[in-house]
Order: structure tokens, then sequence, then C-alpha cells
């Protein structure tokens, strides 16, 4: 998968720079989640059949645009994008290598959907650490949290011209990651646990509730309407009765919807086939006929 790339690439990196953490976070994991942010983009970018500049783009907005978003809103401190050295160039290092070689990642499909979210919840204990470092209320930390882990991927669906996928409705994502933030930071305020635990634990809540999600199909509500969902009460006898109607048609995930969408385009072309075997048959049948009737003539 994309360890590959990320290990030689981390390595060289923090060898080269002997440089100080900007947050309390171990630079190698720093720059981890900058490597599969990146490396994630950048095949987002082939699905979508962007060339090599288009990648790197779309790449560095996924490893780093959460973070600058972050800095713009918190107005504290430095601009990580700016102030570390190492994380651009391993974005762009990262997005290249992806980009040129695809084979070294397996199952594109797949590995989008597990690289983002190990991201997500990376980048959130990451954002949400930053906001405890200046001293901000709890709720601003989690905020903080939050928008350094989707703030990528939302500016990557606005570059590409779609609906941020945050704010669809689908299988946790953003919900997600503010889990995750919230845990890092009651870990540490509230519990005092060690940094380093609730990293890791703020991290796995965020893959958990994903898989989860992913799993059992739960998806986030949409279109809810609390009129149509209680009906009013009707009196049977000296008994009120509450009827509360409910969705007989199940919510389907965007994989049910693209394989529905799948088989009926390949039955519109099924029907094409033999349509056009249909329309081949009676030309033969009427070049017969004509060849039949000109031998009869003669």
């Amino acid at each position: 998968m994309l360890s590959s790339v990320a290990v030689p690439i981390i390595i060289a990196a923090v060898a080269a720079g002997s440089l100080p953490p900007l947050v309390d976070i171990p630079l190698p994991i720093e720059m981890l989640a900058v490597v599969v942010a990146s490396g994630a983009g950048a095949l987002s970018a082939r699905k979508d059949q962007l060339d090599l500049i288009g990648a790197i783009g779309i790449a560095v907005v996924c490893g780093l645009g959460g973070g600058l978003l972050r800095d713009i809103i918190l107005q504290r401190g430095d601009v990580y994008l700016l102030n570390q050295p190492l994380a651009l160039p391993i974005s762009i290092a990262s997005a290249a290598i992806v980009f040129v070689f695809p084979g070294l990642v397996e199952k594109p499909d797949r590995a989008i959907a597990i690289l983002d979210i190990f991201a997500v919840g990376l980048f959130a204990v990451m954002g949400a650490d930053k906001a405890l470092r200046y001293d901000l209320d709890p709720m601003a930390c989690v905020m903080m949290g939050f928008f350094t882990g989707v703030g990528g991927g939302m500016l990557r669906d606005v570059l590409v011209n779609r609906v941020p996928y945050i704010f669809k409705q689908g299988n946790f994502y953003a919900i997600a990651g503010l889990a995750g933030a919230t845990c890092f930071v009651t870990m540490i305020e509230s519990l005092h646990a060690p940094r380093m635990l609730s990293i890791v634990v703020g991290t796995a809540v965020t893959m958990l509730l994903r898989w989860v999600s992913l799993r059992y199909n739960i998806v986030s509500p949409t279109e809810v309407n609390l009129e149509r969902m209680a009906r009013p009460l009707r009196r049977i006898g000296s008994k009120s009765i509450e009827t509360v109607s409910r969705s007989e048609t199940p919510v389907r995930s965007e994989k049910a919807l693209d394989e529905r969408r799948e088989r009926v385009q390949s039955e519109i072309d099924e029907r094409r086939r033999q349509e056009e075997a249909t329309r081949r048959k009676r030309r033969r049948e009427l070049r017969r006929q004509s060849r039949g009737r000109g031998a009869h003539g003669s």
C-alpha cells in the first residue's frame, strides 16, 4: 500500500531537516498524515482524470488545506504550511510518486477510503492539539480539529466542482472526525491522559466510527420533517393511539446506487446489442430476398 511510499519520504525528510515539531505531535506522525492525505488526493485526481499539475494541486490541498483553513480561523501563532519547511515538499513528492506509479497502491477505490479517513483522524487530533497549545476553550479546540480534519477534503471537492462530500448524506465522515477530535480533547482536558495515548485513541475512534457506518450502512440523517413523522392522535373507543409514519423506502448507500446504475446501464447496452443484431438479421433477409427476386426475374 501507500506505506511503501510514505516511510522512505518521512525518514529522508526527518533526517535531512532536524527540526523541532511545531505542535506537540511527533514530527514523523505529522509527516505521515501529510503523506497519506496527499497520496489519497493524488489517487482522487487520477480518478477525476486530472493531469500531473492538477494532481499535485489537489494533493497539496488535501494534505495541507485543512491546516491552512485552521490557521486562518485561529489567527494565532504561525501558519503551518509556511513555517514547516518539510510539509510542502513531502506533499508534492508523495503526490508525484503516487500519480506516476499508481501500481504502488492496490485497489485505488478502497485505498482512497482507508487512507482518507486515517488522515482525517490524524489531522483532527493535530488541529485540536494546536488549539490546546494556545489555551483555547475545549469547544473551540474541537472545532479547530474538525476544520483541520475535513477542510482539505472539502476544498478538494470545491476545486473539482462537486458538492463537498461532508455536506451530502452518506456514511459517517465528518461526524467521525468530529468524534475523534472530541475524544482527544476530552482525554487531555478531563482525564489528563498522556498525549500520545490520546492521539492514538482519537484517531482510532475516527476510523472505528467510519468502519461501523460502512459495515452496517449507517448514514447521516437528511430531510427530517417532524410533522410527517408523527400523525395526529386517533381515538378508538376510549384509547388514544399515536400512529407514526415510517419511511418504506430504505436509504440506499452510494455503493448500492452505483451498483444499480451499473446494472441498468448493462441492461441498456444488452438491449442495444440485441436490437443491432435484429437489424443486421433483417438486412441480411432483405438482401437475400432481393437477390432471389433478381434471379427469378432473369
